[in-house]
């Protein structure tokens, strides 16, 4: 006899980052398929670049939330794509004061559950002056998460897990970023906590059990609440054999050429620039780098890489200003290594498509997942010197390490192990998931 309950109406609240959004819209495409609907809340600028695929059309719907203009805060900087970072403590101001255009949204499309980013202490507030339940997604590691939360509530104690530690100049930017506040007055890293007290006994976690098992047993008990591993919500890759892109991939030998990207959100120093531009010339392998430059600046590519790379590296590298198509270029089976600033999703791209990390890590969580990474077996670190500082040298070799040397075969073996385990799971995950908001929801199910 087979069971059956009625549909589920969730509301997703990411941050307002790309990087964010795109997990609560993978989560949202597998929800779907199990008899949910949801409503995806940003702002329109980021809305308006989000296509849904046709066959989401029926279930997942988008719905603008207005966020308050602030002065030097106009509604194209309602996104941290593109934002200058001074303006980001404005960003943050802003989007806590969407509490009663949020409220608006809830009355309106009448949601069993809100599922909330980790930023955002107000939501789940607003979510119980509506008699319902709300969710904390995580879209980080288990491991990471793990370790900043372990210094909040035992502070006196060594964390359990020895590979996950920072250099002492990584500690010092951790805590200057932990303790600094916004213009409210409230650090992430209150806000972080604020936002795990008060979702309702469950944590969603961007993960998979098989990578971070003993992490996401002992955050759950950090936490004292159920950690629920979503799975790694890797978007699959478009097909978009016209583009000059994969055309000069398309040239290149197998597992010869290196993808060398930093998010959508980080923009290298002169410095940094300098270090990568001779240390991807000294490696003497194949790459694509993707540079970004913050709007407002108006640099010049060529003006902005040392005198003269573009010619010498002219037959072997390819370097984009702005966008590039990721899963895609991973995807390629001329890629065979990542220069990656290790943000959590590029490193679950990364393993899902078997590609190995050359990990190089610039602030925030990076850091920590770069630790993972080694840790796991996928990727080797670029470390840098005392003063916290990339070094060409050290760049060129961990590049020829992964890419070519013996001894980085056990990475390249590694990662094709992990990426397999992947493919094979599909959507095992999605069973707790489901069982976990159903309970929650108190939603019934009858026989048919």
């Amino acid at each position: 006899m087979a069971t059956t309950r009625r549909t589920i109406r969730v509301l997703m609240l990411p941050w307002l980052a790309h990087g964010h959004i795109g997990p609560f819209l993978e989560l949202a495409k597998k929800l779907s398929r199990r008899n949910f609907h949801t409503f995806l809340c940003s702002s329109p600028v980021n809305l308006s670049s989000i296509e849904i695929p046709d066959e989401y059309c029926s279930t997942i719907e988008l719905v603008e939330l207005h966020v308050p203009s602030l002065p030097g805060l106009p509604p194209q900087y309602h996104t941290t794509k593109g934002l200058p970072p001074h303006l980001m403590p404005k960003l943050k101001a802003a989007y806590d004061m969407a509490g009663p255009n949020l409220s608006d949204i809830i009355s309106d499309r009448g949601p069993d559950l809100l599922i909330f980013d980790f930023l955002l202490p107000w939501a789940p507030k607003v979510a119980r002056s509506h008699g319902i339940p709300a969710v904390n997604f995580l879209s980080v590691a288990a491991g990471t998460s793990s370790y900043v939360l372990h210094s909040i509530k035992r502070p006196g104690d060594e964390y359990p897990f020895k590979a996950i530690h920072l250099q002492d100049h990584w500690m010092e930017k951790y805590r200057n970023q932990i303790e600094q506040a916004s213009e409210s007055g409230m650090s992430d890293m209150e806000r972080v906590a604020q936002c795990i007290d008060q979702s309702s006994s469950l944590i969603f976690l961007k993960t998979f059990r098989d990578l971070e098992g003993k992490y996401i047993d002992y955050l759950s008990d950090l936490l004292g609440k159920k950690v629920v591993p979503v799975g790694p919500l890797v978007q699959d890759p478009i097909q978009d054999d016209g583009n000059p892109i994969i055309e000069w991939l398309n040239q290149k030998e197998r597992s010869s050429t290196i993808f060398v990207s930093f998010g959508t959100e980080y923009f290298l120093t002169e410095k940094e620039r300098e270090e990568i531009a001779y240390g991807l010339e000294l490696s003497n392998v194949n790459f694509i780098w993707v540079v970004k430059f913050p709007v407002e600046e108006h640099i010049k590519l060529e003006e902005a890489l040392p005198k003269g790379f573009l010619e010498r590296v002219q037959d072997r590298g390819l370097v984009i200003e702005g966008w590039a198509p990721q899963a895609r270029i991973l995807a390629h089976l001329s890629v065979g290594g990542f220069v990656s600033h290790c943000g959590w999703s590029s490193v679950m791209e990364s393993m899902k498509f078997g590609v190995p990390i050359i990990a190089m890590p610039m602030h925030l969580d990076q850091p920590l997942n770069a630790r993972l990474v080694e840790d796991v077996g996928v990727g080797s670190e670029v470390m840098r010197n005392e003063s916290g500082e990339l070094e060409r040298e050290e760049i060129a070799a961990v590049i020829k390490g992964v890419m070519v040397d013996d001894g980085g075969e056990h990475v390249r073996n590694k990662v094709k192990e992990v990426s397999a385990g992947i493919r094979s799971k599909g959507d095992e995950e999605m069973d707790e998931v489901e069982d976990a908001i159903v309970k929650l929801c108190g939603v019934a199910t009858g026989g048919v």
